[in-house]
């Protein structure tokens, strides 16, 4: 639980304590939006090919030592009316200006901006698009169930399976992060993200407990994807994880059951392509967050007609 002061600010930097009401200051004023691949979520199961509108407010709940992306989400600029005022209803015409078919709730983190989030989903599925949340999955469960409600794909990171490492490096912990994860996938398409660190959780026995847990709580057809770790933030003293380990990664979710592992921040020969589990042919060949070739046909394999899991 979060207590804040009569005219303090929480944990995530954007809630302020204003005469005894809870306010989100960052509402309305996305500090960031960008049009992108939705391969960049990534998403490699929804929509390929596609365009995103992503967007995201100042602030985070989560205060991890390598965060990307920390000079929105670890800090809150003094003036927010520097930023153009984008309200919910204003969302979807935009997304659709720029030919987007989803709206993307990203960099920081949308259970921080939650209320911003939950009312854009709702606007956006008005307008008939769909939503995706890309989150570390950090929050209670009601909250949650209730933006599952009007979300159609998300990612979410599942940074280790120890709660040590969630305490240490990002000041929170574990449990509330499995819930979500179980909770999303019986509600959208989930695709899950490991961030492969060296040193912190790159173990074979860390890599297989991840694995083997994916596979148990949401099911073998759960496309994960291993990261590359850069530099980051407070976490400068550490070395860019070596291919070979994401290589070793996804050799080791692969043994244990999981149908659908991918390599991400790298490039590799394959790492990024969808085999059908049945006939192990190619039927989504990406290059970066390019698609090159789909042989997919209304869902399904097109050399073997097994039905392979997403959106398509």
């Amino acid at each position: 639980m979060c207590l804040i002061a009569l005219g303090e600010n929480g944990d995530c930097k954007i809630r302020f304590n204003l005469d005894g009401e809870i306010k989100p200051i960052t509402y309305g004023h996305p500090c960031s939006i960008n049009v992108e691949p939705i391969e960049k979520k990534p998403l490699f199961h929804f929509l390929p090919g596609s365009s995103v509108l992503s967007l995201a407010t100042f602030g985070c709940n989560l205060h991890c030592k390598n965060c990307q992306n920390w000079q929105i989400s670890q800090n809150l600029p003094d003036e927010m009316e520097k930023y153009p005022e984008l309200l919910p209803e204003g969302v979807a015409p935009l997304a659709k200006k720029y030919g987007c078919e989803s709206v993307a709730y990203t960099y920081t983190d949308p259970t921080a901006f939650y209320e911003y989030a939950l009312d854009c989903s709702i606007k956006v599925h008005e307008a008939g698009l769909k939503n995706v949340l890309v989150s570390a999955g950090y929050i209670n469960k009601e909250p949650w169930k209730e933006l599952c409600k009007y979300t159609d794909a998300a990612n979410i990171d599942l940074k280790s399976m120890s709660n040590e490492f969630y305490k240490n490096n990002c000041g929170v912990t574990l449990q509330p992060v499995l819930d979500a994860l179980v909770i999303a996938k019986e509600n959208l398409m989930l695709e899950v993200t490991n961030l492969v660190i060296p040193t912190l959780n790159d173990t074979d026995e860390q890599l297989m407990q991840l694995a083997k847990w994916i596979k148990e709580n949401l099911g073998e057809d759960t496309p994960l994807h291993f990261s590359q770790f850069f530099p980051q933030y407070k976490m400068m003293n550490l070395p860019p994880t070596p291919p070979e380990t994401l290589k070793k990664a996804k050799q080791i979710a692969e043994a244990e059951g999981l149908l659908y592992v991918y390599i991400g921040n790298i490039s590799t020969d394959d790492g990024e392509n969808t085999y059908c589990p049945e006939c192990k042919r190619e039927i989504i060949e990406r290059s970066g967050y390019v698609v090159k070739q789909n042989n997919l046909k209304s869902g399904k394999c097109k050399f073997c007609e097994a039905a392979i899991n997403g959106v398509w």
